[in-house]
């Protein structure tokens, strides 16, 4: 019984987890959005494609495509230093 109980706390937890990350696009959005406000010195291709990544992220995000979503955004902040 006390295995069941660890078992079901881990899954509960698991899943809290991955609803955590789900809705961390916003933040990752504002934090990209705040770095382009201080216009970082990027070439105009990097620039080009921060946008890109960050359009790409919000949509991926609006159709629930999550862990899509952070990977474009975490790209976008990589390209910025951030």
């Amino acid at each position: 019984m006390r295995t069941s109980l660890h078992i079901l706390a881990s899954l509960v937890l698991l899943c809290a987890s991955g609803a955590v990350l789900a809705h961390n696009c916003p933040n990752e959005m504002k934090a990209i959005d705040a770095r382009l406000a201080t216009k970082p010195a990027l070439s105009q291709a990097d620039l080009a494609k921060v946008q890109k990544l960050r359009a790409e992220g919000e949509a991926q995000h609006k159709a629930g495509d999550h862990d899509a979503a952070m990977k474009s955004l975490g790209d976008a902040k990589k390209i910025l230093g951030i």
